[in-house]
């Protein structure tokens, strides 16, 4: 039954419905002789015969009926493929592929959680990386688009910004430094350094800030692509680092992390939402863009440290 068409299954669907070739054939407007080949064609592969004459008509045998329940099945498919269509084209449905950078993980699931409660029926698949990663993902089509410190610049992109990303140093509470107002960088040379991974936005910037001071780096083998690594050994006292200040708010807010005050930061940067200039968003995708270009600065955490320190006030 390889070569078996609709047209063929709407031909038995409506010779059982009607009871004659003659009046099935009107219904789909085809002659009785193309009607009756059809259905010749489809007994001679079935090897059975589909349709018993009787006083009342043609009626269906057990191959027929058989051929009626795929009918039925085919035509419940053919509907819910409608359904979902007509939900993908209203955005009320669909999948959505969204990278983020791992710094961009703190607040990422506030902004899906926001988009969903308008958009429960839409999926959304995240994928955390670093901003190497998250680019390369871009750059591939393997997302829809990305959220991140730096849009990547060697290949045509749209590009939204959320809001302000500054970044800052932090320390344990205990350490000398903290308290102390506009410390020079050059005192920074006597500290262990926790320093994320190559390919970390974060570690650019970093590169930039610290640019002609030889600094230390902290004693301790441990996964510099974590932030949340970084941050227990900050807290223990091991050493110091600079993050995003959306990655360590709830610990500056609790007192386990303090920011130190030194001369240029914190560090002023944004945040982007990005997609490849040539990427055809779908519907869902795009009623997501629109919320993360509108509503998305709401969704990032409050910085009362960050703002008082740039007033010129203790954090």
């Amino acid at each position: 039954m390889r070569n078996l068409s609709l047209k063929q299954l709407q031909a038995v669907a409506a010779v059982a419905k009607l009871g004659t070739m003659t009046r099935a054939a009107q219904e789909l407007n085809v002659t009785s002789a193309a009607l009756y080949a059809r259905i010749r064609q489809l007994e001679e592969e079935a090897g059975l015969l589909l349709f018993d004459r009787t006083p009342n008509g043609l009626k269906p045998t057990d191959a027929g009926r058989e051929m009626l329940w795929a009918i039925d099945s085919i035509n419940t498919v053919l509907e819910t493929c409608a359904d979902r269509l007509r939900t993908l084209k209203g955005g009320a449905g669909g999948r959505v592929a969204m990278g983020v950078v791992s710094t961009a993980k703190y607040f990422t699931p506030r902004a899906i959680a926001g988009f969903v409660e308008t958009h429960p029926g839409v999926e959304i698949n995240l994928s955390v990386g670093n901003r190497g990663e998250t680019v390369e993902a871009l750059r591939n089509y393997e997302i829809d688009f990305a959220i991140m410190g730096r849009p990547p610049r060697d290949f045509a992109i749209e590009a939204e910004k959320l809001g302000p990303h500054p970044l800052v140093l932090i320390a344990a509470p205990s350490n000398p430094l903290a308290g102390r107002r506009n410390i020079p960088r050059e005192e920074l040379a006597d500290q262990p350094f926790f320093v994320r991974e190559d390919g970390s936005g974060t570690r650019t910037v970093f590169e930039e800030f610290i640019s002609g001071i030889i600094i230390r780096r902290a004693k301790l083998g441990i996964d510099t692509g974590s932030n949340e690594t970084i941050k227990q050994a900050v807290m223990a006292g091991l050493g110091i680092a600079l993050l995003s200040a959306h990655t360590v708010a709830a610990e500056v807010e609790s007192g386990r992390i303090v920011l130190l005050d030194v001369e240029g930061l914190p560090i002023r940067r944004d945040w982007y939402v990005v997609r490849r200039a040539d990427k055809v968003l779908g519907p869902a995708a795009s009623a997501f863009w629109d919320y993360l270009s509108r509503d998305g600065a709401r969704c990032l955490p409050r910085l009362d440290a960050v703002r008082a320190m740039t007033a010129g006030a203790a954090p």
